[in-house]
């Protein structure tokens, strides 16, 4: 894929993330890896709603500007995702977002971890809340270290969201799924009276495991894995 494309694709997600409420003000962040030490990413102090292909930045592994428009910087997040690259070299892309509802179980200290939804345990499994660390600084990637081995979709504790995938596109999906499996899971919690729905059993879910291979789904998912 020619960057021009890639630079085009990067913009249409920052748009629909705005356009969705996930991010507002200068909120979230994006990039994508050109190549092993060449990434693009969405400057700090800039909306999404007015992302364009010029306004990107091309960095290093090292977070040092190559190619840069007038004052444009990357975001002080940046770290978060060159720490996601180093851990993962099938990583093409991270989005960062603050989606309401999956930030809100972020807020509430509870974990996206029950297995009640299908495309929910085919996907993206449980998805765990990373500790709180200050932005900008090295907490946030040594906080989301731990978790990338095998999880592509992360909570973090006061913040937001980080879904991750092979290109730009599967990591806004990842991000579009959690969202659409926290509004779920929040609605039949409340209709069930604020209980736990059930989980789809147990010998079910390891069919629906198995699946993933079946549909080509890329990155890694976490089995069965609780964290509440």
């Amino acid at each position: 894929m020619n960057e021009q494309l890639i630079r085009e694709q990067i913009c249409d997600v920052c748009n629909k993330m705005w356009q969705l409420g996930w991010v507002a003000a200068n909120d979230g962040n994006v990039s994508v890896k050109l190549d092993e030490n060449t990434f693009l990413c969405t400057p700090t102090g800039v909306s999404k709603s007015f992302i364009t292909p010029d306004k990107l930045i091309k960095i290093d592994q090292n977070a040092n500007i190559i190619e840069a428009q007038g004052d444009y910087r990357p975001s002080s997040e940046i770290k978060m995702h060159l720490r996601v690259y180093q851990e993962r070299p099938d990583v093409g892309a991270v989005v960062h977002a603050h989606p309401p509802v999956a930030t809100g179980f972020a807020l509430a200290h509870v974990p996206l971890d029950s297995y009640s939804l299908i495309e929910n345990a085919i996907v993206i499994g449980s998805v765990p809340i990373t500790p709180f660390g200050v932005p900008s600084t090295n907490e946030v990637p040594e906080a989301i270290a731990p978790y990338l081995a095998e999880h592509d979709v992360l909570l973090l504790e006061y913040h937001g969201a980080l879904a991750v995938g092979s290109d730009i596109i599967t990591a806004f999906y990842r991000m579009e799924s959690l969202e659409l499996v926290a509004k779920t899971t929040f609605y039949a919690r409340m209709l069930l009276g604020g209980k736990q729905e059930e989980e789809i059993p147990r010998e079910k879910l390891e069919t629906l495991f198995e699946m993933r291979k079946n549909y080509g789904v890329t990155g890694k998912h976490p089995g069965y894995k609780k964290y509440s």
